[in-house]
């Protein structure tokens, strides 16, 4: 098992999510196609069958999601923005917005490509 703290000894460009296995672990895809457990240090959240479960996961989503957007190290994916509450819609654009406004993480580039448009010219050659 890989723990969270250790994910800087495999560079996060190869992992990709595949699926949460409960709450404080994820299941992770290296480049390789090897799968490996992370364990969230230092929190335990209910299994997906207990109650508030499924809440507890969503939350989790949502919080890593957002503070990856906070540090400027990911984009709101205005694509599926109708996936969100109006609430977290307003949290991840004025969480952005600050960032590019503060230059953090890929904002200090001066032309930050967004993975989507990078995936759409990759996949035309």
């Amino acid at each position: 098992m890989i723990r969270v703290r250790d994910l800087a000894l495999i560079p996060l460009a190869i992992l990709a999510a595949n699926a949460l296995a409960d709450t404080f672990s994820a299941r992770v895809v290296a480049a390789n196609k090897q799968q490996h457990k992370i364990r969230f240090n230092g929190i335990d959240a209910p299994e997906s069958r207990q109650p508030f479960g499924t809440r507890s996961t969503q939350n989790l989503a949502r919080y890593v999601g957002l503070a990856q957007i906070t540090d400027g190290m990911a984009w709101w994916f205005r694509r599926y923005a109708d996936e969100q509450t109006a609430e977290d819609r307003g949290r991840y654009e004025s969480a952005e917005n600050e960032a590019r406004l503060q230059r953090r993480g890929l904002w200090r580039d001066t032309e930050p490509v967004p993975p989507w448009e990078r995936r759409r010219t990759r996949s035309k050659t």
